[in-house]
């Protein structure tokens, strides 16, 4: 099975090259890293200290990983941490956020096993976490050859994913063979894991450690500087965060007539959840008509009555939240699946979401349930422009309904917060197990955890 997933993994290589290429071209994608992604790292130096490897994707599982990292920081202070992420803007916000406590930050390297092999060298973890849904067969396997504990951390599998999964039922088991430990999110996670092939002993349910995540407060240093820079004092700000297209096609319809029914002229500020957009989006509000500026461009003398604002930024949308009077979060017109709406409802900002939101499911739903939520109906793009105006005008101009959201939205968050001590405890055997195993890269033996 795992010469076929290599080969496999060969040839879908060959047929996305082109597009790997002209994403390179445009965007600097791939390029970045590309040797660390090959494996060629500068090696961590052996200094009797054991490293946790934490591999993330992208910005939303760096974000769920900052609760944990900083509890390791905490109870295991004589610990190196090594992070690993995917894509350009997850290792950009991953650099930032883990400057002080991370060793090293770096691409997670291509699925190879040569290369997996070159990098296991370079790092040489004592243990490894992976956050969420994060599972590649052949790291896996050589992680297992090595005796390397690997555990699946705040792990999640939608329905959608599951399903894909169930296609090739006994491939996956052999990959979550090479688990030590799945610590999942939800019940309904736990479940499906088990379904296909986790052995149950080896799986706990500790919660969403993305409720752990801190709102930034209203008077953090950047906060503060997007609040002067962009003179948001008085008017209402509609934040529409991590957006997706045509999400930004609609929302730009819909602000129009917002700007036409409302007496309070609001002011709107979008965050596109991918960078390579951003020059898309850009020439998408300048033909729109508004008055309009980006974060990227030197402040200017229009910045603090620009109707719409480009927030064309990584990893400051966090700092947007407490600034904004409704929030969209976006992913969610698009059929993406949605994005984390934690933040926005740790920071009490009532929030809007469309239709589908299948990657946070059993969050949506927690907050449906809760009244903490709006989330829309599916309908024709036309009749959704509608249906979001009169959502934000009903905000906009209820105040105690504004309250009441952000309220519930903010309970709820913390009703639900203590999944990242639960995680720690989970991870203790781990962890003790690391401390025994430091030492020189281990070839295929050792003692189990």
């Amino acid at each position: 099975m795992y010469v076929i997933y290599s080969l496999l993994l060969v040839l879908g290589f060959l047929i996305l090259l082109p597009r790997f290429f002209i994403d390179a071209f445009r965007h600097g994608k791939y390029v970045a890293g590309f040797g660390e992604r090959l494996g060629w790292l500068t090696r961590l130096p052996h200094n009797g200290r054991p490293v946790i490897w934490i591999h993330c994707v992208s910005v939303g599982e760096t974000q769920a990983a900052r609760p944990l990292v900083q509890a390791i920081c905490r109870h295991y202070p004589d610990y190196q941490i090594a992070i690993s992420t995917i894509t350009l803007t997850g290792q950009t916000f991953a650099r930032e956020v883990f400057k002080q406590q991370a060793v090293k930050v770096f691409y997670f390297p291509f699925d190879w096993r040569w290369i997996v092999r070159r990098t296991i060298k370079a790092i040489n973890p004592s243990a490894v976490l992976v956050m969420e849904t994060e599972l590649w067969p052949g790291f896996l396997r050589e992680c297992s050859a090595r005796r390397i504990p690997v555990t699946l951390v705040n792990g999640r599998l939608s329905q959608q994913s599951f399903r894909r999964y169930r296609i090739i039922k006994a491939f996956m088991r052999k990959v979550l063979h090479s688990l030590t430990l799945a610590i999942m999110q939800t019940d309904a996670d736990g479940e499906r894991i088990c379904a296909l092939g986790m052995d149950p002993e080896q799986v706990l349910v500790c919660g969403n450690m993305k409720f752990d995540a801190d709102a930034m407060p209203a008077t953090g240093e950047l906060v503060v500087e997007l609040r002067e820079r962009f003179g948001l004092h008085g008017a209402p700000v509609i934040l529409a965060a991590s957006t997706h297209g045509p999400e930004e096609a609609v929302i730009l319809n819909s602000f129009r007539q917002i700007l036409s029914t409302s007496r309070l002229q609001p002011r709107l500020m979008i965050a596109p959840r991918h960078p390579e957009r951003f020059a898309e989006v850009a020439d998408l509000i300048n033909i729109s008509g508004f008055s309009w500026v980006k974060r990227s461009a030197p402040a200017s003398v229009g910045d603090t009555t620009a109707q719409v604002i480009l927030l064309d930024s990584i990893g400051e949308l966090s700092a947007a939240y407490p600034l904004a009077t409704v929030v969209f979060v976006g992913g969610s017109f698009s059929k993406t699946g949605g994005h984390n709406v934690i933040e926005p409802a740790a920071a009490g900002v009532p929030i809007i979401v469309g239709p589908h939101t299948f990657n946070f499911q059993a969050i949506i739903a927690a907050f449906v349930k809760a009244g903490a939520i709006i989330q829309l109906q599916p309908l024709s793009e036309s009749a959704t422009i509608v249906q979001l105006t009169d959502a934000i005008l009903n905000l906009l101009n209820d105040d105690a309904r504004r309250e009441e959201l952000g309220a519930a939205a903010r309970l709820l968050v913390n009703e639900n917060r203590g999944a990242t001590e639960r995680t720690l405890k989970a991870l203790a055997p781990i962890f003790a197990f690391a401390r025994t195993a430091v030492g020189p890269v281990r070839e295929k033996s050792g003692a189990e955890p």
